[in-house]
């Protein structure tokens, strides 16, 4: 039997604002890129948790709505360090990017978003070898076994083949269902919890809350009119009833801002694409939007309600699930079908891998070397992630300075 030292649990809540604030700050490549910058710096690194532990987080948050990649980053602070770890770890990988996109929509920093194409460009290569780096891990961890492998390669060719957030609740379904009825338990002892200092009763109050602002803000907006509580329920429904996370949010949120006269076309395509030079979690597009609303919620104000409002629900939930998916996941049955799903989500990564991120991001010999290169500096531990996101940043630079660089999509 192997085990496993999870979580080391009650860091200091600083401590896991600044892993998390760097994490922010390096974190590019979109939300399956972001899973796999957490599962380096906690599971490779630090090892405060175990491939295991992580997989059954990472497993979670595919099955719920939300943001997936910021709602993996609050489970891990939460197994860290509880309710204050889990705000400090959301606070932390959000700020960076909503600050940039706050000053944006602000007209404070505009500027000429196409000559941080190279730039752009080196980044996106250097998340092509993390992500391979990543997969490359949890496939040996999670798939070590013929039939976990059959399972990972069968839902990687599902989701090439018929992508879309239905397709991927099907995958997910599929393992739990091929991991219970095929798969041996894991026999992994599973130390630490992932819901450290939350009560069942604190889990079932979290999970009251997102039912009844789903069910009764826009009923309040009907009663009360106030512009206010538009825009929250607008960005509350956004963050709640998006499967998928990451890009499947955007047609809610134009649907939420631009149906409305809140904020035009061209204003949210232009937001829309500076969100794709920042790191961080693109549902901070929320904080752009609300900052250039033509409405009098808009501005810094505005911003802020439209970032709380899109994450709420992923907080709300995930303080409602742990606890409950910290008691089951030790289950015998239940640890079968995690196994098939954590196979599923291997092959969730694969399909990701090659589109849209290898066919976004290759394009050339070039392209292929460099990524290739990442990969293997991160195989051989030559340097660390963020080092890595920054060299592959100002690597873009210097070649756009010489005319060599690519192009971006």
């Amino acid at each position: 039997m192997t085990v496993h030292h999870d979580a080391r649990q009650d860091l200091p809540v600083w401590q896991i604002f600044l892993i998390f604030l760097r994490l922010g700050l390096t974190s590019f490549g979109g939300p399956v890129a972001h899973i796999s910058y957490f599962r380096e710096e906690f599971v490779v690194r630090r090892k405060w948790l175990s491939d295991a532990t992580y997989g059954d987080l990472v497993a979670l948050c595919q099955f719920v709505p939300g943001p997936a990649s910021s709602q993996v980053g609050m489970g891990i602070g939460m197994s860290l360090g509880g309710f204050p770890g889990a705000f400090a770890a959301w606070i932390g990988f959000t700020m960076p990017s909503a600050i940039v996109l706050v000053a944006l929509g602000l007209g404070l920093a505009g500027g000429n978003l196409a000559a941080t194409g190279p730039m752009i460009w080196g980044l996106k290569l250097v998340a092509v070898g993390v992500v391979a780096h990543a997969l490359w891990g949890m496939a040996r961890s999670l798939c070590p076994d013929i039939p976990r492998a059959v399972v990972a390669i069968i839902a990687a060719a599902l989701m090439i083949a018929f992508s879309g957030a239905g397709m991927q609740a099907i995958v997910i379904v599929g393992g739990l269902v091929a991991g219970t009825l095929f798969l041996q338990a894991d026999l992994v002892k599973l130390d630490g919890k992932l819901a450290a200092g939350i009560s069942p009763k604190v889990a079932v109050f979290a999970l009251a809350i997102f039912g009844a602002l789903l069910i009764g803000l826009p009923l309040l907006v009907q009663v009360t009119s106030s512009s206010w509580l538009a825009v929250f329920d607008g960005f509350y429904r956004s963050g709640a009833l998006v499967f998928g996370g990451g890009h499947v949010v955007l047609p809610l949120l134009q649907e939420a801002v631009v149906a409305p006269g809140w904020v035009d076309t061209d204003t949210f395509l232009a937001g829309y694409g500076a969100t794709q030079a920042v790191p961080g979690p693109i549902f901070t597009f929320a904080a752009y939007l609300g900052a250039v609303m033509q409405t009098d919620t808009g501005g810094i104000a505005g911003a802020m309600i439209a970032l709380i409002a899109i994450f709420l629900p992923a907080f709300l939930l995930v303080i409602g699930l742990l606890p409950f998916w910290d008691r089951i996941r030790h289950m015998p049955k239940m640890r079968a079908g995690l196994a098939g799903i954590n196979a599923a989500v291997v092959g969730l990564l694969a399909s990701v891998l090659y589109d849209p991120i290898w066919t976004g991001s290759i394009h050339d010999v070039k392209d292929v070397v460099i990524a290739i290169i990442a990969f293997t500096i991160l195989q051989w531990r030559l340097m660390p992630v963020w080092a890595l996101v920054l060299a592959g940043g100002a690597g873009g630079i210097v070649m756009g300075y010489f005319g060599v660089a690519g192009t971006i999509v």
